[in-house]
């Protein structure tokens, strides 16, 4: 059996598996393939509270329907990592050396040490690491 493809997700495209919004249509593409083990995703710990951060700024949600997102949330079977020893010195590094903030560059650091790339929305991580990032329009799982 092949090995599949491992990606870093960021909230940018997560929180768009539950808010109908641009894009939302690629990134529950994305959702469902990770969902049926066509991929993997791998994600810092800090993705679970930016993606309900942004689910209860979104106004879309109210406190039983937020707290319902969290729980299909929790769901997902992401690779987590923990921001902490390495992971979290080159988040350090690359966030004083590019001037994101280190939230940002905890994804970047993530996709370094998985070798992989961040799958994101993010124009600031597009931008500044192009050979770390991808917009989810361009992902294509293993086609054929």
């Amino acid at each position: 059996m092949a090995k599949k493809d491992e990606f870093v997700v960021d909230s940018s495209v997560v929180t768009k598996w539950f808010l109908v919004e641009s894009g939302s249509d690629l990134a529950t593409g994305l959702r469902d393939d990770f969902a049926t083990g066509r991929v993997s995703l791998a994600v810092p710990t800090l993705l679970f509270y930016e993606v309900m951060n942004a689910l209860r700024f979104s106004g879309a949600f109210n406190e039983r329907d937020l707290a319902l997102a969290g729980n299909a949330l929790s769901k997902y079977r992401f690779g987590i990592w923990r921001p902490r020893g390495k992971l979290l010195e080159l988040s350090a590094v690359l966030s004083l050396r590019e001037d994101l903030s280190v939230y940002d560059a905890c994804y970047v650091a993530l996709a370094q040490r998985v070798r992989s790339k961040v799958i994101t929305e993010d124009k600031e991580l597009l931008e500044r690491f192009p050979a770390y990032t991808m917009p989810v329009d361009l992902y294509n799982p293993n086609p054929g």
